[in-house]
């Protein structure tokens, strides 16, 4: 008896184990974007303005009059941060704060459209390798997203209204690239993420100068999409035409002036 049924077990235990059909993808896609819309992702590294935050002033015991201590311990009389600290004139006007708020909401939406693109690349990639690379991208741009989410709160912004529109735009985007064969879909990345770092140093060029919280970030991203950039390079992207190139920059003009209003 004991026998037979270890034999009926064993028999049936590889059986249990299902494949992944191209409609747990798209399930899976789904709830991904569905995460990333609702701003329920989250990071996998420190943000890069962490380091920045403005520390909370020290108490400061009064042994001798108050104004006296106040000049030598850069603390004014209201118990705030002096004009002398550092930490004073970095507060950003409400000008600057609207401007930047608009430049990291723009920012914020170009990472909902990395997710969906990459995640769209990935889905019809032809080989593992070629798979991985856009996977790999997109957990960093992961961290991307999360870091400007935390950014708009404390500018007191907010993400997109369009994020869902933008999202699926790219994810169609993506399974288009995907479908051309690995050359151009590495391509598509590669001038993708060209683009995107002109982009973002541009954005380095017009942040307010004594927003360093924003500039930090922007900085990290930069990097990391140089190197997303030279990876799809180096892993046979081929050169899209000029034409492609174009159409490219006409989209993320209206997609980025549009994002920084709304």
């Amino acid at each position: 008896m004991t026998s037979s049924s270890t034999s009926s077990f064993s028999s049936s235990s590889p059986s249990s184990f299902r494949r992944i059909s191209p409609l747990d993808r798209l399930l899976a896609e789904a709830d991904r974007a569905l995460r990333v819309l609702s701003g329920s992702t989250s990071g996998t590294r420190p943000n890069p303005a962490a380091a920045l935050r403005k520390p909370t002033p020290p108490a400061v015991l009064a042994t001798e009059p108050l104004a006296v201590v106040g000049a030598s311990a850069g603390v004014s009389s209201q118990g705030g941060v002096g004009v002398d600290d550092p930490a004073a004139t970095a507060e950003l006007t409400p000008a600057e704060t609207r401007h930047a708020a608009g430049l990291m909401r723009v920012n914020h939406v170009g990472e909902v459209c990395a997710q969906a693109l990459y995640r769209g690349q990935a889905l019809v990639s032809r080989h593992a390798s070629t798979r991985a690379i856009f996977l790999e991208a997109a957990v960093e741009e992961t961290d991307h997203l999360t870091w400007l989410a935390d950014r708009l709160k404390e500018l007191k912004s907010r993400p997109s209204f369009l994020n869902p529109l933008w999202y699926a735009g790219a994810f169609g985007l993506g399974v288009l690239a995907g479908r051309a064969g690995d050359a151009v879909n590495l391509g598509f990345m590669a001038e993708t993420e060209k683009q995107v770092e002109q982009h973002l140093d541009g954005h380095l060029q017009k942040l307010p100068v004594n927003d360093v919280r924003s500039r930090a970030i922007v900085t990290q991203m930069c990097e990391e999409e140089r190197h997303h950039r030279e990876t799809a390079q180096h892993a046979g992207g081929r050169p899209l035409p000029p034409l492609a190139r174009a159409a490219m920059r006409a989209g993320s003009k209206v997609m980025t002036t549009t994002s920084y209003y709304i």
